[in-house]
């Protein structure tokens, strides 16, 4: 079992269920009191916040990777990032380190291969839907990435920002989000991509009638296998 890297605290809610699901994963696979081999680096979130709010990704790229960096020299065999968001920087870690970097966007558009669909609805912040590294990565595997309109993703990203990286879960967001999502729907989305960590702990495939790919597993499993490849 190689150690993995994570690049987490974005928010920590996220985070904490990554490790969750990798350690439970590799339990399964192991047995006994087997857990990951994790090396940690979590963020303050409002300094991440603040970056993306100033639009300052190359900043934001800099310090990533640097700490991608500092995770490689303390034994980290593979790099996990544990936000869609931050993906936005994902060539900027990856060519800074030499151990394999577990893209969430590729493992994502695998996990709907497989299902055999081809077209998706995207949730996730304003920069995930609307910027093009996160659906141009979907679609370079063949999908086409539908996104909700202007009013809804607002509603999106203001949950996302205002309820859900900060503990708080309402009732009336998973009913608006259940709305957007049967909206999707009826434009031809065959399933719909949770395209931000925290959007799992406020809807779950149980809630939706779509095929729900839950990106914070997805990711988890493609990096315990990566770690046992």
């Amino acid at each position: 079992m190689k150690t993995i890297g994570l690049l987490g605290g974005m928010s920590w809610e996220s985070s904490v269920h990554y490790e969750e699901l990798i350690n439970t994963d590799v339990r399964g696979r192991l047995g006994g009191v087997h857990s990951a081999d994790l090396i940690i680096r979590s963020y303050d979130f409002a300094m991440i916040e603040r970056l993306q709010g100033e639009d300052n990704w190359e900043e934001a790229g800099r310090v990533l990777a640097q700490d991608a960096q500092r995770l490689v020299a303390a034994g980290a065999e593979l790099i996990v990032l544990c936000t869609n968001t931050m993906h936005r920087v994902s060539d900027e870690i990856e060519s800074s380190v030499d151990v394999p970097f577990v893209h969430l966007a590729d493992a994502t558009a695998m996990a709907v291969r497989a299902a055999g669909l081809t077209t998706v609805g995207l949730l996730g912040t304003r920069f995930t839907m609307e910027q093009t590294f996160y659906r141009e990565r979907l679609e370079s595997h063949g999908l086409e990435v539908l996104i909700p309109d202007e009013d809804e993703r607002t509603i999106v990203h203001n949950v996302i920002y205002d309820e859900l990286v900060q503990g708080e879960l309402n009732r009336d967001s998973r009913e608006q989000f259940l709305d957007i999502i049967d909206r999707l729907g009826s434009r031809g989305a065959q399933g719909v991509i949770a395209g931000c960590t925290e959007i799992e702990l406020l809807v779950t495939e149980d809630d939706v009638f779509l095929p729900f790919f839950a990106t914070t597993r997805i990711h988890a499993e493609a990096a315990v296998e990566a770690a046992f490849s």
